[in-house]
């Protein structure tokens, strides 16, 4: 059985995908532009589970609670 991990985090739509390895990235490198990043994640999780439908409410929980919530 796949881990929620890898489930979650491969497969996703091109432009949901981009946005996620982009905030990856820029936390790797502590990017000044991490807020745009973090912007542009939010609204492409959104979009990817409202307006388009081709990931769940789960999936789109799961996504931002591992990279979006504030510490």
């Amino acid at each position: 059985m796949e881990s929620k991990e890898k489930q979650y985090e491969t497969g996703l739509p091109e432009n949901l995908q981009h946005d996620l390895d982009a905030y990856k990235e820029g936390l790797k490198n502590n990017s000044p532009l991490l807020d745009c990043l973090w912007g542009k994640l939010y609204n492409s999780i959104n979009s990817a589970e409202i307006n388009d439908g081709v990931i769940t409410a789960n999936h789109a929980d799961y996504l931002r609670r591992k990279y979006l919530a504030r510490v």
